[in-house]
């Protein structure tokens, strides 16, 4: 009840407050984020280690083990889960809540350098990723032609696009899916292995030592000491032909002689359909403390320039935006306040042909919902279709609230009581139920 008399008592207080928290609502309205999703934190860390070549079994028994053993190590840890499959192990780190999931992360990173030194050679280093609701893909940059190959669009968006698109604030920046990498093709004619009595890890021992570049050493002349360096890589592939597979007695037998050679693709493992043809595309995934909104805006804004870098027979395209769902979910949260404030304060005027309390229902359930936004920021909360659903849902509750308040008022002044005391005992008569 003192919350009551205080704000009769204090009319002017009670209005600078209104107004005050009105304007910081809208200037929270204006930094804070909008996602498609809230940001969870989850304490979830993911390691991802590849090894080509491995079955299942041989992925668990040579790999997947020994970070399972120095993972257990980590401070924080709650458990630690592995799956398996060809060529891949994917560990999830799961940490008890409240951790420092920076630290745990620097941790990890260290814990596998560890755990490498246990697995079989030529171990590449995995990926160690956070796991969060937040960053997920929010639309994708698409490239299509009618006349390039997948090879030729992948390697643009490869080198020319990608670099551009990595530096927007909030974006990561994978690499494109859907086409092959530019591949040096060597095809070796099995029947010339056969005639010449060789064998295939003899082509691929040449083609590795007759490719490279390696530092011979240093030459002083005089007073300069100049580098030597080895360089044997070819700027024609046509000249890896050139290359001798075996030297010795007798005829030495050069590349050419066993095998074609090619610029073309690597394997296809993979591909994506856009509207039935094939084509190549790059996720515009967001980092979690990002705005969905933001982001998307970023991207749409920077589509011309990252045009320009490629092609005119290549066309770039931003799709399946997933910003429309929070873009919605807002817009939705507006029309349903405005539309509870106005029909609300529409009714009370029809039935109690008074126009201030019709002014007061129609101003008091935008303030509701703005005080709501303000409380969410300074929480470090987001708007997303979590958040924003609940406030619409409240839209209901407020209306029924300011209907309930309005005729309580009325009915007290129906009964001669001065309006005064009149509001005093209808806000007390229900601010219980209004509470619950």
């Amino acid at each position: 009840m003192w919350l009551i008399t205080l704000a009769m008592n204090r009319p002017v207080s009670v209005l600078m407050a209104v107004l005050s928290v009105a304007l910081c609502a809208i200037l929270a309205l204006s930094q804070m984020s909008i996602d498609v999703f809230p940001r969870l934190n989850l304490p979830v860390i993911y390691v991802a280690q590849p090894y080509g070549g491995m079955d299942p079994a041989q992925m668990e028994g040579y790999v997947a083990s020994y970070y399972e053993y120095h993972f257990l190590y980590l401070p924080g840890i709650e458990h630690v889960e592995s799956r398996s499959i060809q060529n891949i192990s994917l560990i999830k780190l799961v940490f008890h809540p409240g951790t420092d999931m920076s630290q745990a992360m620097s941790q990890t990173v260290s814990m596998v350098e560890r755990s490498r030194a246990f697995m079989p050679p030529g171990t590449v280093a995995p990926f160690v990723m956070r796991f969060d609701a937040g960053s997920v893909p929010v639309g994708y940059l698409v490239f299509s032609s009618a006349t390039r190959s997948l090879a030729d669009i992948q390697d643009l968006a490869l080198f020319k696009v990608r670099p551009v698109f990595a530096t927007l604030p909030g974006v990561s920046a994978p690499p494109p899916f859907g086409g092959n990498q530019r591949t040096i093709v060597v095809h070796v004619d099995p029947e010339r292995l056969r005639a010449y009595d060789m064998s295939a890890d003899e082509v691929v021992k040449a083609v590795s030592s007759g490719n490279i570049i390696m530092p011979a050493g240093n030459v002083r002349t005089g007073d300069l000491n100049r580098l030597a360096p080895l360089n044997s890589v070819v700027s024609d592939i046509q000249e890896l032909g050139a290359l001798p597979i075996r030297v010795g007695a007798g005829p030495t037998v050069f590349l050419s002689d066993l095998a074609s050679i090619k610029d073309s693709s690597d394997i296809l493992a993979g591909y994506a359909l856009v509207n039935g043809r094939q084509t190549v595309y790059i996720p515009v995934t967001k980092r979690a403390d990002a705005s969905t909104l933001a982001v998307v805006e970023r991207v749409r804004a920077q589509l011309a320039k990252m045009q320009a870098l490629i092609p005119d027979d290549i066309k770039l395209d931003f799709v399946f935006d997933q910003s429309i769902y929070a873009t919605g979910s807002l817009r939705g949260l507006l029309m349903e306040g405005a539309l509870g404030a106005i029909l609300t304060g529409l009714m009370v005027f029809i039935f109690l042909k008074d126009v201030r309390s019709s002014l007061i229902v129609i101003i008091s359930i935008p303030f509701s919902l703005l005080s709501s936004v303000l409380l969410l920021w300074l929480n470090g909360q987001t708007l997303n279709i979590m958040t924003l659903g609940g406030l619409t849902m409240s839209v209901g509750l407020l209306v029924d609230e300011a209907t309930v308040v309005m005729e309580r008022i009325h009915s007290r002044l129906s009964q001669g009581k001065e309006k005064v005391l009149s509001v005093f005992l209808a806000s007390c008569e229900t601010v219980t139920p209004r509470l619950l």
